[in-house]
Formats: structure tokens, C-alpha cells, sequence
């Protein structure tokens, strides 16, 4: 069904019948209920917690023995961050937290290629998302250890940070 033919529909519905189709969404998909929790009461603070715990145990594990380290499950957070509304300078925070807990975690273990490839590709996203959002103030010393870090460390990708860094300047 397209958009326009969707406004059609809800147009010639009755505010009855569009407040029963509301409350069918939110009981059928939890999506739904998740978007209306949110907008309605958003725990901001509760979500960026919930997420740093979730991002940490994926690098340093309570419960296991073997830490996962997959960058994906950070992602899925900052976009889902996104897609909610969550204020920018709260997924900014998340994003360089990411960041910063996986440099810690390639300080300690020995990681293979591919890890350094996403935490550049983590780093290219985080710089253009504070580019974007005009954050850059909030973050820059932040944002630069990080890019220190990597030289410092002698990261194999360290000139992809470099050129990620280009965007702000």
C-alpha cells in the first residue's frame, strides 16, 4: 500500500475506528508499543545505560568466559537510538562509548584485522554523526583520544582514522 493510499484510508475512517486500529498496532506489534512507550515517557538516561551494559558485557563478560566482541550488537543500539528519536547527544555518547571500551578491550586481547576495519568504519560513522548533529564542540576531546589512541597503539588502519578526521575540519 503506498502513502497516498494510505492517507486516503485513514482519512475516511471515523476517529473510533482510528483509535481501535491504533490500540490493535500497539497490542499486536511490540515495534508499535515500543514507539508509544517511548514518546510518551522517554527514559533517555535508562536506554544509554541499558545499552553501555549490553556494549560492555559484549567486550568484557560477566557471565562467560570469552568475550564476543561484535560490533554489531553496538550498532543495533545507535540504530535503534536513531530511529526512536533518542537526542542526538545521547547517541553520540553511546557511539564514542563504543568506541572507547573497544580500544580498551584490544589493549588487553590480541584482535584480528577485521576488528580494526570496523572500529574504523565505527569511527567514520561517529565523526559524520557529529558533523551532522553539530555536536563537535560536546565531543572533540573525546573523539581525539580516540584517534590518538589509534596512533599511538599503532592501529593498521590508523590513516583511515586520519581521514575520517578530514571531516571536521
Amino acid at each position: 500500500m503506498s502513502k497516498r493510499a494510505l492517507v486516503k484510508y485513514l482519512s475516511e475512517l471515523k476517529k473510533k475506528e482510528l483509535e481501535e486500529q491504533l490500540i490493535d498496532l500497539y497490542h499486536r506489534f511490540p515495534v508499535v508499543k515500543e514507539y508509544y512507550d517511548f514518546v510518551f515517557n522517554p527514559k533517555e538516561d535508562k536506554l544509554l545505560q541499558e545499552a553501555k551494559i549490553k556494549i560492555s558485557n559484549e567486550y568484557f563478560p560477566i557471565k562467560r568466559k570469552r568475550p564476543k566482541a561484535r560490533r554489531s550488537v553496538a550498532q543495533k543500539y545507535i540504530k535503534h537510538f536513531v530511529k526512536l528519536g533518542v537526542d542526538p547527544h545521547l547517541t553520540a555518547d553511546l557511539m564514542l562509548y563504543n568506541l572507547e571500551v573497544a580500544q580498551s578491550f584490544s589493549l588487553e586481547k590480541n584482535v584480528p584485522e577485521a576488528f580494526y576495519k570496523s572500529m574504523g568504519n565505527s569511527f567514520n560513522e561517529l565523526v559524520q554523526f557529529v558533523s551532522v548533529n553539530a555536536l563537535l564542540s560536546d565531543f572533540k576531546d573525546r573523539i581525539v583520544a580516540c584517534y590518538i589512541f589509534t596512533q599511538d597503539h599503532h592501529w593498521p588502519n590508523r590513516e583511515g582514522f586520519s581521514k575520517s578526521l578530514d571531516i571536521i575540519d
